[in-house]
């Protein structure tokens, strides 16, 4: 694997996609770009963010290990929350700190992990309810202890629980309830409790900065209730934790909340990954602004007519609620929209807009993706430029033969 040392790249320059585009004139379409001026930019910006609080890289985010090894080497950065058992188990060969940030019901990653001490040692796996315990000492029988970390629902409930403002997580919400399921957990020899999590999607997930000024006000308040609400409830539950086991880390946040969640004494460390690359969903944040790192490139295949330029493919679009925030951006050359009636597309995508008038078949339009580490499942490789040159080409998860999910 390709060693990578942010610490020798340049500093993020001017140019913009001009100088992107001049780098990587030699490549052929489609191809992915990470600029690593401007990701080096991004990881900085995101300790400076925790404010002295280490981060656990959010490794769906990025999917690419010389990135994150990169990201990992830097100061500020402690660990890697995976996004699934067998994901961590192939991590941890590198990386000493990994932890599952969803249960997982993958018998055969649990039994490997069961039947290895240094994956034992360097992996910890999430929970919320009992009969995940029972499953998993069901396929693994006895043996040293497996490390658990407790996911406390985050979401904000009103109304006894009619009103639901969050991601569907976990069913533990309250202090009582997570102080039961811990109780429950060390009174296992299976397990041992090591780490509380909670991530407030309602706030680390959705910009407060799009829409009506009546949307982002309601989102400003809805976001603000629900951090005054967390602060006391996480800390309530990690206090009665605390009463039965010795944890070592509360974890919490992600990109779009870190300077909120690393406010709280009750957490010690919090987790990002998306802000490295910025993709176009945290355009619409207005505390903080990071640089576009991550692009793929298409080419001009169709002139329907002068107004429209086509390329192929381009379809890339991001997982959750359908809505138009999850299609791809075309951001250069300029000035391009995309249809309405056709969106993007798997085998082409129309363009329009003053910016389409310009463009020839065989020229190249420069998209970014909606979402982060999605743009990874679409390539084998990333080019990485530094100034104005293509200095690394490294491999996805995809071009290792890696699919997760």
């Amino acid at each position: 694997m390709t060693t990578l040392d942010l610490g020798s790249v340049t500093a993020a320059s001017g140019g913009g996609y001009g100088r992107l585009a001049r780098a990587t004139a030699d490549l052929e379409p489609p191809f992915a770009v990470v600029d690593l001026g401007a990701l080096k930019a991004n990881a900085d910006s995101l300790v400076a963010r925790a404010g002295g609080k280490p981060i656990r890289l959010a490794s769906k985010s990025v999917r690419c290990r010389a990135i994150s090894g990169a990201v990992l080497d830097r100061p500020g950065y402690r660990g890697v929350l995976a996004l699934t058992l067998a994901e961590a188990l192939w991590l941890a060969s590198d990386v000493d700190d990994v932890v599952v940030g969803y249960p997982t019901a993958d018998l055969t990653s649990l039994r490997r992990l069961a039947a290895d001490p240094e994956l034992l040692a360097r992996v910890t796996i999430m929970v919320d309810h009992v009969a995940q315990l029972d499953m998993i000492e069901h396929a693994t029988g006895d043996g040293p202890p497996i490390r658990v970390c407790i996911d406390l629902d985050a979401s904000l409930r009103l109304f006894e629980g009619r009103v639901h403002l969050g991601v569907r997580r976990s069913p533990v919400h309250s202090a009582g309830e997570a102080v039961m399921l811990a109780r429950r957990i060390v009174a296992r020899p299976r397990f041992t409790l090591v780490g509380l999590m909670a991530y407030e999607g309602q706030i680390a997930g959705v910009g407060d900065n799009a829409g009506s000024m009546l949307n982002r006000l309601k989102i400003r308040g809805m976001q603000m209730a629900s951090a005054v609400e967390l602060r006391r409830r996480r800390a309530a539950a990690v206090a009665a934790v605390r009463e039965v086991a010795d944890l070592e880390f509360v974890n919490g946040g992600g990109t779009g909340s870190i300077e909120r969640t690393v406010s709280e004494p009750a957490v010690t460390e919090v987790a990002a990954g998306s802000g490295l690359y910025c993709p176009t969903l945290f355009d619409a944040y207005r505390g903080f602004r990071p640089q576009p790192a991550a692009f793929y490139v298409q080419s001009v295949v169709r002139k329907p007519s002068p107004e429209y330029a086509t390329v192929l493919g381009g379809g890339w679009v991001a997982s959750g609620a359908i809505g138009p925030e999850k299609l791809p951006t075309p951001s250069w050359p300029m000035d391009l929209s995309l249809l309405a009636i056709e969106g993007a597309g798997e085998a082409q995508t129309p363009l329009h807009g003053p910016g389409a008038v310009a463009l020839a078949v065989g020229d190249r339009v420069w998209f970014r993706h909606a979402k982060a580490g999605e743009l990874c499942e679409r390539v084998n490789e990333l080019h990485l430029v530094d100034g104005d040159a293509v200095i690394a080409t490294v491999p996805t998860y995809r071009g290792e033969g890696q699919a997760f999910l």
